[in-house]
């Protein structure tokens, strides 16, 4: 098969190549000689001597000295170790300046108004809770984390009996405190609740309750902060 194929392309190499001078005789015009197939077959088959060297190019090439004074200046700048103390004079001035390493949790950074922590529940002024059991953070709720049920109580009002949150479910977006009509259920400044088992985070509505009484005063100025974007 490869035989064939070779042939045939000295074949058509051949019969392209234009005459150098008339042919002297019928002979010579003819097809090409079996010896100039077979000399093409062998010069196809042998490696090609004029490959293309491969030239490496550098993103940012090193220069070369081209005077006596760079290469006093290379060979004094190895020879004292300049950049090995350039850098120690940069480490003693950052030694010196102001610190901007706050040492947790001893001290903390500022936390925005709109920081998501963990979950509240808020009260009126008068110590009633907020919460109409609408359910709207339930339905809204895009991990399902939040289960509430309730009942009417004497006086027609509905207010929860149960208000629980999977907080291993939740993925603090917000929409329960933006689909809050009466800003009940809050996400306050807490992000230090780390625990060791499961249930420490499946949060009650007593949980919640305490919560919101805790960080009251600071979920309040969050809110009045942001109620033109609300």
């Amino acid at each position: 098969m490869l035989a064939s194929r070779l042939l045939a392309r000295a074949s058509v190499a051949i019969a392209a190549r234009p005459a150098a001078a008339a042919p002297t005789s019928a002979s010579s015009a003819a097809a090409p000689s079996v010896a100039a197939i077979r000399s093409y077959s062998a010069r196809s088959l042998r490696p090609s001597a004029h490959r293309e060297e491969v030239s490496t190019t550098y993103a940012t090439p090193i220069p070369e000295p081209t005077s006596w004074r760079q290469i006093v200046d290379n060979n004094a700048s190895t020879l004292f170790f300049s950049e090995l103390f350039g850098g120690m004079r940069l480490t003693l001035d950052y030694f010196f300046r102001p610190k901007a390493t706050l040492h947790y949790p001893f001290e903390k950074g500022p936390l925005s108004p709109r920081f998501r922590g963990e979950h509240a529940l808020r009260r009126y002024p008068s110590g009633e809770e907020r919460c109409i059991a609408c359910k709207l953070c339930e339905a809204i709720c895009p991990a399902m984390a939040i289960t509430i049920e309730a009942e009417p109580r004497a006086d027609g009002s509905r207010r929860t009996t149960r208000y629980d949150i999977d907080l291993t479910k939740c993925i603090y977006c917000g929409f329960c405190q933006e689909a809050c009509p009466v800003d009940a259920i809050v996400e306050g400044p807490n992000f230090e609740y780390a625990t060791e088992t499961h249930e420490e985070l499946l949060a009650n509505k007593d949980k919640l309750l305490s919560n919101g009484d805790k960080w009251e005063p600071e979920l309040a100025a969050n809110l009045q902060s942001e109620y033109l974007y609300r």
